[in-house]
């Protein structure tokens, strides 16, 4: 299974602007059934399934989150990129995602890539 470059940026995208501003059953919804978080990577939990990835991100529900992309790298059904998430105009985070999508375009797993030198307060 391979999609074209495009494609993936678009998911991507998507998962970008849902993370912004959407419930964390909204951004669980783009994850496959049985799915893999791990963020960030080396940080300890890796949440499995989308239930507990909804638990995940409800930690961002409510915050004034932006997210935009800033790099991006694609090859199969595989995405790697930068982007910026800013929350609440008081912290702003580079991370690194690496994600691998199933042929629905649902997210099977993602590993954020990121620590502390990622992090500027604003």
């Amino acid at each position: 299974m391979s999609f074209e470059p495009d494609v993936l940026q678009g998911f991507v995208q998507r998962y970008l602007d849902t993370v912004g501003g959407s419930s964390a059953d909204e951004v669980a919804a783009l994850y496959a059934e049985d799915a893999t978080l791990e963020d960030p990577v080396g940080g300890g939990e890796v949440h499995i399934g989308r239930q507990a990835i909804a638990g995940f991100y409800k930690n961002l529900e409510g915050a004034d989150v932006k997210a935009e992309l800033l790099s991006f790298r694609a090859g199969g059904h595989e995405a790697a990129f930068l982007f910026a998430i800013t929350v609440a105009g008081a912290m702003r985070i580079e991370p690194i995602e690496v994600m691998t999508f199933n042929g629905d375009g649902q997210i099977t797993s993602m590993k954020a890539y990121w620590g502390p030198q990622n992090i500027t307060q604003l």
